[in-house]
């Protein structure tokens, strides 16, 4: 009976502090201190042959705006460029096409996408950037690529 009891007030003792980290854990999960996005750095990554050299996101009372400068690696000019985004973070973006006539090769051109919807000064803004272009071949083609960065404040 003795050894029972012993058992017993053992599992009890580390049933209880099993039970109290646990409560913690899921308390600093829900209050977002271990959200490991915030960690995350920005980055901009578009299809091979074509780079991001630079990107912002910035919030206005008007709205929004990404500004994205693309740089052509491809090996040839590229005709009818356009970005369109459509954001999956707080804060989402809807953004209208950005279209420049011709990228050539080895040319950086910057596109900036106005966003309806107005993002979050300092929230984390995660993106799909959908780019559609023609080679010179005349073949159009449609690659996705990501942008993730922190929003600005204009």
């Amino acid at each position: 009976m003795r050894r029972g009891q012993a058992a017993m007030e053992f599992l009890m003792t580390y049933g209880w502090a099993i039970l109290v980290v646990l409560i913690a854990i899921g308390a600093l999960a829900y209050f977002g201190v271990l959200n490991p996005s915030r960690f995350l750095p920005s980055s901009c990554t578009l299809m091979p042959g074509l780079s991001c050299e630079a990107f912002k996101v910035d919030a206005t009372a008007a709205g929004g705006h990404i500004r994205v400068d693309i740089q052509n690696g491809i090996g040839q000019d590229l005709t009818a460029v356009s970005i369109t985004t459509v954001g999956d973070s707080g804060g989402a973006c809807t953004g209208d096409a950005s279209t420049a006539a011709v990228l050539n090769d080895g040319a950086t051109v910057t596109h900036t996408i106005t966003c309806a919807v107005v993002p979050t000064a300092g929230a984390r803004f995660k993106s799909d950037l959908t780019i559609a272009y023609t080679d010179e071949g005349g073949i159009a083609h449609t690659r996705t690529g990501q942008i993730v960065a922190e929003v600005e404040a204009s």
